[in-house]
Protein backbone atom coordinates (compact mmCIF):
# COMPACT_ATOMS: atom_id res chain seq x y z
CA UNK A 1 0.00 0.00 0.00
CA UNK A 2 1.39 3.57 -0.45
CA UNK A 3 0.00 7.19 -0.09
CA UNK A 4 1.00 10.22 -1.76
CA UNK A 5 2.18 13.39 -0.12
CA UNK A 6 1.49 16.98 -2.03
CA UNK A 7 3.29 19.82 -0.22
CA UNK A 8 1.45 22.73 -1.23
CA UNK A 9 3.23 25.49 0.46
CA UNK A 10 6.08 27.34 -1.52
CA UNK A 11 8.83 26.63 1.75
CA UNK A 12 9.51 22.65 0.57
CA UNK A 13 10.67 22.52 4.10
CA UNK A 14 8.47 24.39 5.88
CA UNK A 15 5.86 23.54 8.81
CA UNK A 16 3.32 21.95 5.88
CA UNK A 17 6.36 19.48 4.77
CA UNK A 18 6.71 18.89 8.64
CA UNK A 19 3.39 18.04 9.48
CA UNK A 20 3.04 15.85 6.42
CA UNK A 21 6.43 14.23 7.57
CA UNK A 22 4.91 13.19 10.93
CA UNK A 23 1.52 11.97 9.35
CA UNK A 24 4.20 9.97 7.22
CA UNK A 25 6.06 8.83 9.88
CA UNK A 26 3.24 7.02 11.51
CA UNK A 27 1.94 5.43 8.02
CA UNK A 28 5.47 4.07 7.70
CA UNK A 29 5.57 2.53 11.33
CA UNK A 30 2.54 0.40 10.27
CA UNK A 31 4.28 -0.25 6.66
CA UNK A 32 2.64 1.83 4.34
CA UNK A 33 4.97 3.14 1.87
CA UNK A 34 4.62 7.12 1.53
CA UNK A 35 6.50 9.21 -1.12
CA UNK A 36 6.29 13.19 -0.51
CA UNK A 37 5.89 15.59 -3.73
CA UNK A 38 6.71 18.57 -3.93
CA UNK A 39 3.71 21.58 -5.52
CA UNK A 40 4.25 24.42 -3.73
CA UNK A 41 6.82 26.91 -5.14
CA UNK A 42 6.16 25.67 -9.11
CA UNK A 43 4.78 27.59 -11.65
CA UNK A 44 1.04 25.74 -12.07
CA UNK A 45 -1.68 26.61 -14.09
CA UNK A 46 -5.25 26.99 -12.79
CA UNK A 47 -7.95 25.11 -14.20
CA UNK A 48 -9.29 26.72 -17.55
CA UNK A 49 -12.57 24.87 -17.72
CA UNK A 50 -11.50 23.75 -21.43
CA UNK A 51 -13.17 20.14 -20.28
CA UNK A 52 -11.29 18.60 -22.86
CA UNK A 53 -10.75 16.31 -20.07
CA UNK A 54 -14.01 15.33 -20.02
CA UNK A 55 -13.81 14.67 -23.93
CA UNK A 56 -11.07 12.90 -23.92
CA UNK A 57 -11.37 10.70 -20.94
CA UNK A 58 -7.72 9.46 -20.73
CA UNK A 59 -6.97 10.27 -17.28
CA UNK A 60 -4.60 13.70 -18.25
CA UNK A 61 -5.34 16.80 -18.08
CA UNK A 62 -4.27 19.19 -21.82
CA UNK A 63 -2.13 21.70 -19.73
CA UNK A 64 1.28 19.68 -20.35
CA UNK A 65 3.78 22.45 -19.24
CA UNK A 66 3.54 21.67 -15.20
CA UNK A 67 3.60 18.87 -12.93
CA UNK A 68 -0.41 18.07 -12.69
CA UNK A 69 -0.63 15.17 -14.67
CA UNK A 70 2.59 13.51 -13.12
CA UNK A 71 0.60 14.22 -9.73
CA UNK A 72 -2.80 13.03 -11.14
CA UNK A 73 -0.68 9.58 -12.42
CA UNK A 74 0.33 9.28 -8.48
CA UNK A 75 -2.57 10.10 -7.39
CA UNK A 76 -4.54 6.98 -9.65
CA UNK A 77 -1.81 4.47 -8.62
CA UNK A 78 -1.77 5.27 -5.07
CA UNK A 79 -4.39 4.29 -2.06
CA UNK A 80 -4.13 6.86 -0.13
CA UNK A 81 -3.31 10.57 -0.56
CA UNK A 82 -2.38 13.92 1.81
CA UNK A 83 -2.56 17.43 0.50
CA UNK A 84 -1.13 19.88 2.81
CA UNK A 85 -0.88 23.22 2.34
CA UNK A 86 -0.29 26.41 4.34
CA UNK A 87 -3.42 28.99 5.66
CA UNK A 88 -3.27 31.58 2.92
CA UNK A 89 -5.81 34.40 4.03
CA UNK A 90 -8.33 31.79 5.72
CA UNK A 91 -7.82 29.34 2.54
CA UNK A 92 -4.88 27.06 0.67
CA UNK A 93 -2.48 28.46 -1.86
CA UNK A 94 -2.77 28.68 -5.69
CA UNK A 95 -0.88 25.79 -6.40
CA UNK A 96 -2.84 23.07 -4.24
CA UNK A 97 -6.03 24.78 -5.56
CA UNK A 98 -4.42 24.61 -9.06
CA UNK A 99 -3.94 20.36 -7.77
CA UNK A 100 -7.64 20.01 -6.29
CA UNK A 101 -8.98 21.51 -9.58
CA UNK A 102 -7.45 20.01 -12.33
CA UNK A 103 -7.22 16.42 -10.84
CA UNK A 104 -10.76 16.32 -9.25
CA UNK A 105 -11.70 17.20 -12.93
CA UNK A 106 -9.53 15.10 -14.87
CA UNK A 107 -10.17 12.17 -12.31
CA UNK A 108 -13.61 12.47 -12.42
CA UNK A 109 -14.44 12.93 -16.02
CA UNK A 110 -11.86 9.26 -16.21
CA UNK A 111 -14.43 7.44 -14.14
CA UNK A 112 -13.95 8.49 -10.74
CA UNK A 113 -9.93 7.75 -10.73
CA UNK A 114 -10.08 8.20 -7.01
CA UNK A 115 -12.73 6.66 -5.87
CA UNK A 116 -12.95 4.62 -2.52
CA UNK A 117 -9.06 5.98 -2.27
CA UNK A 118 -8.46 7.30 1.39
CA UNK A 119 -7.45 10.79 1.91
CA UNK A 120 -6.46 13.17 4.32
CA UNK A 121 -5.53 16.67 3.98
CA UNK A 122 -3.05 18.88 6.94
CA UNK A 123 -2.66 22.49 7.03
CA UNK A 124 0.10 24.49 9.04
CA UNK A 125 -1.93 28.08 10.11
CA UNK A 126 0.05 30.87 12.11
CA UNK A 127 -3.15 31.61 14.18
CA UNK A 128 -6.95 30.96 12.18
CA UNK A 129 -8.09 30.32 9.50
CA UNK A 130 -7.29 26.34 8.95
CA UNK A 131 -10.34 24.47 9.33
CA UNK A 132 -11.23 26.54 6.11
CA UNK A 133 -8.45 25.77 4.48
CA UNK A 134 -9.06 21.79 5.24
CA UNK A 135 -12.23 22.46 4.42
CA UNK A 136 -11.34 23.54 0.62
CA UNK A 137 -9.08 20.29 0.91
CA UNK A 138 -11.70 17.84 1.77
CA UNK A 139 -13.65 19.43 -0.62
CA UNK A 140 -11.82 17.08 -2.96
CA UNK A 141 -12.37 13.95 -1.29
CA UNK A 142 -15.74 14.10 -0.98
CA UNK A 143 -16.54 14.99 -4.54
CA UNK A 144 -14.39 12.36 -5.90
CA UNK A 145 -15.74 9.36 -3.76
CA UNK A 146 -13.00 9.45 -1.26
CA UNK A 147 -13.00 7.83 2.15
CA UNK A 148 -11.78 11.13 4.07
CA UNK A 149 -9.81 10.30 7.55
CA UNK A 150 -9.86 12.49 10.74
CA UNK A 151 -7.96 12.33 13.75
CA UNK A 152 -7.83 13.67 17.36
CA UNK A 153 -8.27 17.05 16.38
CA UNK A 154 -9.06 19.26 13.39
CA UNK A 155 -5.64 18.21 10.78
CA UNK A 156 -3.53 21.40 11.47
CA UNK A 157 -0.68 22.46 13.34
CA UNK A 158 0.24 26.14 14.63
CA UNK A 159 3.36 27.61 13.70
CA UNK A 160 4.46 31.07 11.87
CA UNK A 161 8.91 30.20 11.81
CA UNK A 162 9.81 26.91 9.73
CA UNK A 163 10.41 24.53 12.02
CA UNK A 164 8.18 26.49 14.58
CA UNK A 165 4.77 23.57 13.93
CA UNK A 166 6.97 21.16 15.99
CA UNK A 167 6.58 22.58 18.93
CA UNK A 168 2.49 22.56 18.96
CA UNK A 169 2.44 19.08 20.92
CA UNK A 170 -1.31 18.87 20.20
CA UNK A 171 -0.54 19.35 16.82
CA UNK A 172 2.11 16.99 16.11
CA UNK A 173 -0.01 14.37 18.30
CA UNK A 174 -2.78 15.38 15.91
CA UNK A 175 -0.76 14.13 12.77
CA UNK A 176 0.45 11.08 14.03
CA UNK A 177 -2.71 9.83 14.76
CA UNK A 178 -3.79 10.60 11.97
CA UNK A 179 -1.12 8.39 10.21
CA UNK A 180 -2.59 6.11 12.76
CA UNK A 181 -6.20 6.07 11.65
CA UNK A 182 -5.66 6.17 8.22
CA UNK A 183 -2.95 3.26 8.33
CA UNK A 184 -6.08 1.16 9.78
CA UNK A 185 -8.50 2.15 6.97
CA UNK A 186 -6.17 1.42 4.19
CA UNK A 187 -5.17 -1.78 5.97
CA UNK A 188 -9.18 -2.50 7.41
CA UNK A 189 -10.01 -1.74 3.34
CA UNK A 190 -7.54 -4.08 2.04
CA UNK A 191 -8.51 -7.24 4.40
Amino acid sequence: MKVVAFNGSPRSEGNTARLLAEVCGALEKEGIETEAVQVGGRAIRGCTACMQCRENRDGRCVIETDIINDCIEKMAAADGILIGSPTYYADITPETKALIDRAGFVCGASGGLLARKVGAGVVAVRRAGAVHALDSINHLFGISEMVTVGSSYWNLGMGLAPGEVEEDEEGMATMRRLGENMAWLLKTIHE
